[in-house]
């Protein structure tokens, strides 16, 4: 079993340390990457530590164990806005992050999404902008994340078999034409492998995955790092703000401990991964004479362009039984509207992947707010129901951004985030195009009755301190370094320049293994 013991710990003046705030993709990975090269790190993260055999499969109790439920507001015509205006992002607090929670899709992203601005020219109200780094640059860490995370399809490792849901989604798709349909990239062990068992198709994959065949930083990098003598994990720790010396570099991190006390940990350099909502927030909050206006914020882009994909889900009801909710959650997908088409209609692509959710979650989720005969009769079918959920690339735009909210402040005394956001047209378009698509599956494979379900709570947050070649467009390099300040870095999906179409969590991944390559560097070039 796992260990998750300090073979070491830091002193809080101790200024050689990487402090690396959160755990997630961006944190754990990093904090595996750097401690094999020798390097000390320490992870803060604001979650407790729940083990594996701490899992709970009943979706509401372990919601209310793994999710950030922290106050947040939102703003904007979202429907999320209106729905769950606490809620805007369903990410979790816990050690590992939303690696705990997420169902292990792990997909590369296109050549030309790293250069969207070029294929897709002006869209008018899109913030477009090429990524500073291209599909080539990132293709070796690509290899190297889906080795570390044992995704399925590559390496020679299977895939996972297909479930109930899989199979109706399967005999649409094919009726369809639709050429590229399996059971997905799934960082979900098809194979016993790194100590750890194959799936057991037992369900509850957003609850936590109780045998660890789903990887997760929680039992594979963190423990892994621990091992090494070279990093300290210190749960409980909620970041306040990042200090700086009078030069501008980063030199410390204040934060808020278990116990609710102020303690500040010193750094030779700092690695922001708390996800696009916590990131900017983080930054926001570190405000000083010299960064009025935020830390790292000279281009006032800090919280801005928040991007959250483009969803929805359609799910729909069959004479036989199908029981969707047996098996892996997302192993299934068909990939032929990834493409970027504009004779559709928009821009950009999107993808159709199987998803299920338990009884207590449907009605909540499938119409909130909705009652009446239309509704019971779909709960009533839920053992005939077959799901997918439809993730697609949205449009960044200035407007959609994190802030500080005027007056309500969380359990320390620090301002909330507000999440502001509109739908692009292209955003509303594609979402149209792909219920349609998705009804059409479940249509030809026999369904009796479609239902296509809004947008649940964000969980693929990107974008608010994005990468840019020029300091004047984003918050940081192509390597995650800020323009202002550096030795302060964005680690995890806010450094992305645009979402695509696919699950981001592989190249958030990616991104961390060559990010602390460069780190490295910089550091034995005492740049840092």
């Amino acid at each position: 079993m796992e260990s998750y013991e300090n073979k070491t710990t830091f002193g809080h003046d101790d200024s050689d340390v990487v402090v690396i705030i959160g755990s997630g993709a961006g944190g754990g990975t990093l904090a595996d990457e750097l401690t094999r090269k020798g390097i000390d790190v320490v992870i803060l993260e604001a979650g407790q530590l729940h083990k594996r055999s701490d899992f709970i499969a009943d979706e509401w109790a372990s919601f209310g164990q793994l999710a950030w439920l922290d106050n947040r507001t939102t703003s904007g015509t979202w429907r999320v806005s209106r729905d769950f205006p606490n809620l805007p992002s369903w990410i979790c607090k816990a050690v590992g992050g939303s690696t705990t929670h997420w169902a292990g899709a792990s997909l590369r992203f296109q050549p030309h999404e790293f250069r969207v601005r070029t294929e897709y020219g002006e869209i008018p109200g899109a913030n477009l902008l090429d990524w500073p780094l291209t599909y080539d640059d990132l293709a070796p860490y690509y290899a190297r994340a889906e080795d570390k995370m044992g995704v399925t399809r590559t390496n020679g490792r299977p895939g996972l078999p297909g479930n109930n849901n899989f199979k109706v989604m399967h005999a649409g798709a094919t009726a369809l034409g639709y050429e590229q349909v399996h059971t997905g990239n799934m960082a979900v062990n098809s194979v016993p492998r790194d100590g750890r068992s194959a799936c057991l198709q037992r369900g509850f994959c957003f609850q936590g995955c109780a045998t660890g065949a789903k990887w997760s930083t929680l039992y594979v990098e963190i423990p892994r790092a621990l091992a090494t003598g070279h990093a300290e994990l210190r749960p409980q720790s909620h970041v306040a703000r990042i200090e700086h010396n009078a030069a501008g570099q980063v030199s410390g991190v204040v934060y808020f401990d278990a116990d609710g006390n102020e303690q500040r940990q010193a750094a030779r350099a700092v690695a922001l991964a708390g996800n696009s909502i916590e990131t900017p927030r983080m930054l926001l909050n570190s405000h000083s004479s010299r960064f009025p206006d935020g830390l790292a914020n000279s281009s006032g882009q800090v919280g801005r362009n928040y991007m959250r994909h483009m969803t929805g889900s359609v799910y729909a009801t069959f004479e036989e039984p199908v029981h969707m909710y047996k098996g892996t959650t997302m192993a299934g997908i068909i990939q032929d509207e990834s493409i970027h088409d504009p004779s559709r209609g928009f821009a950009g692509g999107y993808e159709m992947e199987t998803l299920s959710l338990g009884l207590p979650f449907m009605a909540a989720f499938l119409d909130p707010g909705a009652w009446g005969r239309d509704f019971t009769e779909a709960l009533d079918a839920y053992t005939h129901m077959a799901g997918m959920w439809l993730v697609g690339e949205d449009m960044p735009q200035e407007r959609n951004r994190v802030t500080l909210h005027d007056s309500l402040k969380d359990q320390y005394g620090l301002p909330v985030p507000d999440v502001h956001f509109d739908d692009h047209p292209n955003d509303v378009a594609m979402r149209n195009h792909a219920f349609e698509r998705g009804i059409a599956v479940y249509e030809a494979a026999g369904a009796k009755k479609a239902y296509k379900t809004p947008p649940y709570p964000s969980t693929h947050n990107l974008g608010t301190c994005r990468m840019s070649a020029s300091p004047l467009d984003g918050v940081c390099n192509g390597f995650g370094q800020t323009h202002d300040v550096d030795n302060l870095f964005i680690s995890d999906g806010s450094q992305f320049t645009t979402g695509a179409a696919e699950n981001p969590t592989l190249t958030i991944v990616s991104l961390a293994i060559r990010q602390a390559e460069y780190i490295a560097e910089q550091m034995a070039a005492r740049a840092i």
